[in-house]
């Protein structure tokens, strides 16, 4: 990219290699967050405790230093969230992709970032029937969102005709409703469909494809990917943590 030079490089120095990473400014938030528990020492001494093959590799749990190898990790974290930043279709989870690890939608439905968990993607490489199929459940997911947004707008007349028993009138409300989801749905199809760029990667060296424009990519791998592919190739136990602890000694900025 034109901005590369211009962009903050960091080291992951770990057990099994060095990772670096370059972290985007279009995602200013992330990116100065994570550079000062870089320079708090935050990172020092935690482990990658969550690697799932062809999916991604996982760090940040604070409560993971020398955690006893039995013990169950993954909600360690500093008790406060980062803004999403989504920069999509732009930056997505292609291999190698940073990304900030989250709690569910159900109870953070604006899908803020955890402060210290990352992960970086590894992804597999999809077949353009795949990314097709992604692309229709999108515009599922899209028209249910919508839908659901104008159940929301039209709830004190959906509870009137609950109330007075109109169940034909209820009936008409819906199927309006269900015409106005997939008129607005039609009209925002481009959000659902991936770029050309993305198919040219997701059908060659591969990524995530689903996890796009749920969690916040705010960098990329720009040298150690064969690192990350050791970590993912790790022998895990039933809960993904690795049976041998794979430690980030520290991180630099360089």
């Amino acid at each position: 990219m034109s901005n590369q030079n211009k962009e903050t490089l960091v080291v992951i120095n770990t057990t099994l290699g060095s990772i670096t990473i370059k972290l985007y400014n279009e995602t200013p938030k992330h990116r100065d967050n994570f550079l000062k528990l870089v320079k708090d020492g935050t990172y020092n001494g935690l482990l990658f405790h969550r690697v799932i093959k062809d999916f991604m590799i996982q760090g940040g749990d604070v409560t993971s230093k020398d955690a006893p190898i039995n013990k169950q990790l993954g909600a360690g974290d500093l008790g406060y969230t980062v803004e999403a930043e989504f920069v999509y279709p732009q930056y997505f989870h292609k291999k190698g992709a940073l990304a900030a690890a989250r709690t569910g939608d159900e109870v953070n439905p604006e899908r803020a970032s955890s402060a210290s968990q990352f992960y970086i993607v590894t992804g597999k490489i999809y077949k353009e029937a795949e990314l097709n199929q992604l692309e229709k459940q999108k515009m599922m997911r899209l028209q249910n969102s919508i839908f659901n947004r104008l159940q929301q707008e039209y709830k004190p007349k959906i509870m009137e005709l609950y109330r007075s028993g109109d169940r034909n009138e209820l009936a008409i409300l819906r199927d309006t409703l269900i015409g106005k989801a997939e008129l607005e749905s039609d009209r925002r199809k481009e959000e659902t469909l991936f770029t050309p760029e993305q198919r040219e990667i997701y059908t060659t060296i591969g990524g995530v494809p689903f996890l796009d424009n749920e969690y916040t990519v705010y960098g990329e791998v720009t040298e150690g990917l064969d690192i990350v592919e050791k970590i993912e190739n790790c022998k895990t136990n039933s809960s993904d943590r690795p049976s041998e602890n794979i430690v980030i000694e520290s991180i630099e900025i360089v």
